[in-house]
């Protein structure tokens, strides 16, 4: 599917303040499951420098400075993006990985220990109990879990029994609390499922970006997913064969046609889709809004 994509912000004050270096994450990878026709970036007031650089992930990432003072700052970010599915992970996925534990290679190991190895401390082995309940069998069954049957297992769980509430706040609820609180938001549980998968012995990595809704097309019969008209949040898995593979918890979706990556870190933080700095008086700054609109160019 081809989408058009544009996610604007707007920054208020009361009064003229002075605006720091800001960084932005707005433009995703091109690559072999998505090709970037277009992205063009809007920003007022106009920047008195851009520099593009790639961070240690490989995301792109631009540096703005201003040299003015302002009462709005607007960021209107426009992608077209061109989406391709990845059909057969059952297909691709290595023998010795079908069943879990699964064991990675040397050098795998080598360039996945850090996204292997749990991020939070877990004193009472609260997220590894609840993960690890997974593994079990029915009664009088041999054998292990199946990888990809019990991965949508647990992505299913995270939609079916916890509670989606959004949140503006900029930050993510560390696992510990989302499992305490049975609820949270999007990057919540993708942060959560991410210290799931690592508990069974995976790497797991965080996705920043959006998730089409096919319900707000008009004249569209198709239901809709959870988080469509903001940015989103969900969770990749490295499997030996299969390679880096999509998981929205949010909504238990483990076809990725319809999630358009813009960010893939480590760590929930360091995806920030807008951070920087101002010279302002308490009380100047008046909020924040944010649109974001996604149209699958095929049905216009």
């Amino acid at each position: 599917m081809r989408f058009l994509l544009r996610h604007t912000t707007t920054y208020s004050y009361a009064n003229p303040v002075a605006l720091g270096r800001h960084r932005l994450m707005l433009r995703p990878r091109d690559s072999h499951e998505m090709k970037l026709h277009q992205a063009t970036m809007a920003i007022s007031p106009l920047p008195s420098n851009i520099v593009w650089q790639y961070d240690v992930f490989g995301n792109s990432i631009a540096y703005v400075d201003f040299d003015c003072r302002t009462t709005e700052l607007v960021i209107d970010s426009t992608l077209d993006v061109e989406r391709f599915a990845f059909m057969q992970p059952e297909a691709m996925l290595s023998d010795h990985a079908r069943n879990l534990p699964l064991a990675y290679s040397a050098d795998e190991i080598r360039d996945l220990a850090g996204l292997q190895e749990r991020h939070v401390q877990d004193p009472e082995h609260t997220v590894d109990l609840w993960a690890k309940g997974f593994l079990a069998l029915p009664e009088g069954t041999a054998g292990t879990k199946e990888t990809l049957p019990l991965i949508r297992e647990i992505a299913a769980a995270i939609k079916n029994n916890f509670v989606y509430i959004p949140r503006d706040i900029y930050g993510t609820l560390s696992p510990l609390e989302t499992l305490r609180a049975g609820s949270g938001t999007c990057r919540d549980f993708a942060f959560f499922m991410m210290e799931a998968m690592r508990s069974l012995g995976l790497a797991a990595r965080f996705v920043s970006g959006y998730i089409y809704d096919a319900a707000q097309d008009p004249g569209s019969n198709a239901a809709g997913v959870v988080g469509g008209g903001a940015t989103h949040a969900w969770v990749q898995i490295y499997l030996p064969g299969t390679g880096w593979t999509h998981v929205d918890p949010t909504n238990a979706l483990t076809t990725d046609i319809e999630l358009i990556p813009v960010a893939i870190v480590r760590d929930p933080h360091q995806a920030s889709p807008i951070s920087g700095t101002i010279e302002a008086a308490l009380g100047d700054p008046l909020g924040m809004s944010v649109t974001i609109s996604i149209t699958n160019q095929a049905r216009c």
